[in-house]
């Protein structure tokens, strides 16, 4: 026999059908769970579509993991579905601004996604084009091609600005497009995002507004309890779901983490050639889940954000103090790893401005605090991760 033969498995003893673990999976309808209200409300901001009407601009917020991209995927395909079967031709485009984060990407995406080359004799190219005539080619497809098109804008925060808002809130207002109704779904981790936006942004943009509040542990325990046939019958032991429900409602409420947790230990169990994913994997998927997701977390930050925060990782875990630490002793400690690093340390208002960056993506949280007459007003930065896997990570990261 080959000894290649035996280099593979060819039955998966844990995993009947893994991809319902996959972040990137759109469960049906069934597997929605706690999210009846939200979907309902976001059903009811774009019904006007299923008629040929504009529907609602829309502003979702919520934490990481919170079921908002998912909730609005499902509405906008049961929209499509049901206009349909109204006579009313509908369809809706979806962008990632964590990978679309200028004008002419997002405007490209769209395009393409909405577009049927045969259809419309239209060409759509990757790239090469300015902005302007994306946008032209754009209108030109929605008036020939549609009724009502719905753009899920996702991460919307990650936008370089507001320009694509302004155009798509605006295009029907605007005469852009004469015989397509055109509305918005914006989706944000962050609530203060809407402060950021253009006041005329704002107003055309914001005409529905929902927050998605955290899953508690019987959600969570739900949501992984529907996607419980991912694995073969009996491979599950009795506590493990439990077992990552509650550790996720403890620690964030975030339903992509607690399932990555219950995909992680599977494969701590397929590795270690265990015949059931039992509770104690559990704790070991933790720590790699929360690994993975911070490393995406600071995916493409600069050199120096990371000695920020890795500064501020040093100092968690040697000190162990709760409160947090003033902007001086983070950039003390910054000037010693760019040293070891044998770079030039930028000035303390730029690290200031790198601290600012790192709380507005939930990595960090300051505070302000009075010393009095003496000392004035000062910050603490305190990280919300956990210290060890920050510092795992960034040195891990730089070794690399």
């Amino acid at each position: 026999m080959n000894a290649a033969d035996d280099l593979f498995t060819r039955k998966d003893p844990i995993f009947a059908n893994k991809e319902l673990l996959e972040i990137s999976h759109l469960p049906g309808e069934g597997r929605i769970v706690g999210r009846d209200d939200e979907i309902a409300d976001l059903a009811n901001a774009v019904n006007p579509a299923i008629f040929g009407q504009s529907p609602s601009n829309v502003l979702i917020y919520g934490k990481t993991g919170t079921g908002k991209s998912l909730c609005a995927k499902y509405v906008s395909k049961r929209l499509v579905s049901t206009a349909g079967e109204e006579g009313v031709n509908a369809t809706f485009a979806y962008v990632d601004c964590a990978q679309d984060t200028t004008e002419t990407q997002a405007v490209q995406t769209i395009a393409d996604g909405v577009n049927d080359p045969d259809a419309t004799g239209i060409n759509v190219p990757d790239k090469g084009l300015s902005t302007s005539t994306y946008y032209k080619r754009l209108w030109r497809i929605l008036d020939q091609r549609y009724d009502v098109v719905l753009v899920i804008l996702d991460e919307i925060d990650k936008l370089d600005d507001d320009a694509i808002l302004m155009q798509l809130s605006r295009a029907g207002e605007a005469g852009k497009i004469t015989d397509c109704k055109l509305g918005v779904v914006g989706i944000s981790n962050k609530i203060q995002y809407k402060d950021r936006m253009d006041e005329r942004v704002k107003s055309s943009l914001c005409e529905r507004e929902f927050v998605f509040p955290p899953y508690d542990a019987n959600q969570l325990r739900e949501i992984m309890q529907a996607r419980a046939d991912a694995f073969h019958d009996d491979v599950l032991d009795p506590s493990t779901i439990p077992r990552a429900a509650a550790l996720a409602a403890r620690e964030h409420g975030d339903a992509r983490k607690a399932i990555d947790i219950l995909r992680y230990a599977g494969e701590i169990a397929q590795g270690n050639d265990e015949p059931t994913v039992r509770e104690e994997f559990v704790t070991q998927a933790r720590q790699r889940a929360e690994t993975d997701r911070f490393r995406e977390l600071i995916r493409g930050s600069t050199p120096h954000s990371r000695y920020v925060l890795q500064a501020l990782a040093l100092l968690s875990l040697s000190n162990g103090r709760k409160d947090g630490f003033r902007t001086s002793r983070v950039y003390e400690i910054y000037e010693n790893i760019c040293r070891q690093e044998g770079s030039d340390s930028l000035s303390l208002r730029r690290v200031r401005d790198l601290l600012k960056e790192h709380a507005f993506l939930d990595i960090i949280e300051q505070s302000k605090h009075s010393g009095g007459s003496a000392e004035g007003s000062y910050t603490k930065h305190q990280l919300l991760e956990d210290p060890s896997v920050v510092k795992d990570v960034l040195t891990g990261d730089s070794a690399a």
